[in-house]
C-alpha cells in the first residue's frame, strides 16, 4: 500500500455516507479520495407491474426500451450522488474524485473491485448500524466489505444517532 494511494469512501447519500466522508477528511486529508457510488443496472427488466388481464399475477414490463431508459436513469442518479459525496469530501479537506460503478452481484463486491482496481491505501464507508433480524434480512455491505477486504485496512463510520430509522 503506496503512502500516496488514493482512499476510497463509499458513498449511497445517506446519513451514515456523509458522516464517513467527514471522518475520511478527519483522517485522511488532503489525501487524494475517490468517493464510489453503486448502481444497480436492469431494475426496468426486474420491475413488476400489475398484469393487463386483471388476473392477479404480474408480468415484466412489455418494452425493453423502457427498462434501457431506467437504467440510464439510475445511472444519471448515481453519478449525481457521487458528484454530492464528492463535492462534500471536498469540503472536508480531500482532493475528491467522483466514481460511478455499475454493481453485477453486490454492492460489497462493487466497492472491492474498485478498491483493488485502483490500488487504494483504505476503504472508508459508513454503517447504518442494522442488527438482528434487520441485518439478515437487508445484508451488510460494510461487514461484507470487512470480510472480503484482505489486507486492505478498512474505516466503519456508525451513522449519528437518530429519533427516527432509515
Amino acid at each position: 500500500m503506496a503512502s500516496q494511494a488514493p482512499i476510497l469512501i463509499a458513498y449511497d447519500g445517506s446519513q451514515a455516507a456523509r458522516a464517513a466522508v467527514r471522518r475520511a477528511g478527519d483522517l485522511f486529508a488532503p489525501r487524494q479520495a475517490i468517493v464510489l457510488t453503486v448502481w444497480e443496472p436492469q431494475l426496468g427488466e426486474m420491475m413488476l407491474v400489475p398484469d393487463p388481464t386483471g388476473l392477479g399475477s404480474m408480468s415484466l414490463p412489455y418494452d425493453p426500451s423502457v427498462a434501457r431508459e431506467i437504467d440510464r436513469e439510475v445511472e444519471r442518479t448515481a453519478r449525481a450522488m457521487a458528484g454530492d459525496g464528492a463535492t462534500l469530501a471536498r469540503g472536508c479537506g480531500l482532493d475528491a474524485q467522483e466514481v460511478a460503478v455499475e454493481d453485477a452481484t453486490h454492492p460489497a463486491d462493487a466497492i472491492l473491485a474498485a478498491a483493488r482496481e485502483r490500488g487504494v491505501a483504505a476503504i472508508v464507508l459508513g454503517s447504518r448500524g442494522h442488527g438482528g433480524l434487520r441485518a439478515r434480512l437487508l445484508g451488510s455491505s460494510s461487514n461484507a466489505v470487512l470480510k472480503g477486504a484482505g489486507a486492505i485496512p478498512i474505516v466503519i463510520v456508525h451513522a449519528p444517532n437518530t429519533d427516527t430509522e432509515s
